[in-house]
């Protein structure tokens, strides 16, 4: 058995969660998520606690078991508490500016590289460039900051680039001259 998957997912004070016809919802203060259940795996709803059973035995009913429990657990903290991820940018003459949904960076293109950030997605900038990509949904948040940070990912020789905050970047020496 999964041990991931058979631990329960217990629902903190002002969370609710409703299961029918193979989706859970879950709302709580920040908004509301909700996910199709796969049919392998079963969500029962008991009090405040929700339990994830599997049907089966076969590989792909083991599979999802742990996995709908961790996406459970993931929802469960968006919705609570919300999600981040921050950004920061490094070069010279490098920043970024954010007007209504449109992220606007320049990042020594010839062009400005314009962005627009998806619903339930919240862009913050400050200095030029720090920026904090949050919402609830913690797969949304983590893939608008891999498209933001993939404009242009730091570069191992003079370190340029967007990068996450606390990101190493192994540097290389450059040419050496005779």
């Amino acid at each position: 058995m999964s041990r991931i998957g058979k631990q329960p997912v217990t629902l903190p004070a002002g969370v609710s969660a409703t299961v029918a016809d193979g989706r859970i919802t879950l709302k709580g203060p920040k908004g509301e998520l909700a996910l199709k259940v796969p049919s392998t795996v079963a969500v029962a709803l008991e009090g405040a606690v929700l339990t994830v059973t599997r049907r089966g035995d076969d590989k792909q009913s083991r599979a999802d078991h742990g996995t709908t429990r961790a996406l459970l657990q993931n929802m469960l903290v968006g919705i609570h508490e919300g999600y981040s991820r921050e950004l920061e940018i490094q070069g010279v003459g490098f920043k970024a500016a954010i007007a209504g949904r449109q992220l606007t960076l320049n990042l020594g293109y010839s062009h400005p590289v314009e962005y627009t950030v998806p619903d339930g997605i919240a862009v913050t900038v400050t200095d030029g460039t720090q920026l904090k990509v949050s919402g609830i949904d913690k797969q949304l948040v983590g893939q608008v900051s891999a498209r933001i940070r993939s404009f242009y990912p730091p570069e191992p020789y003079k370190g340029k680039g967007v990068r996450y905050k606390g990101e190493r970047v192994r540097r290389k020496a450059g040419k050496t001259v005779a």
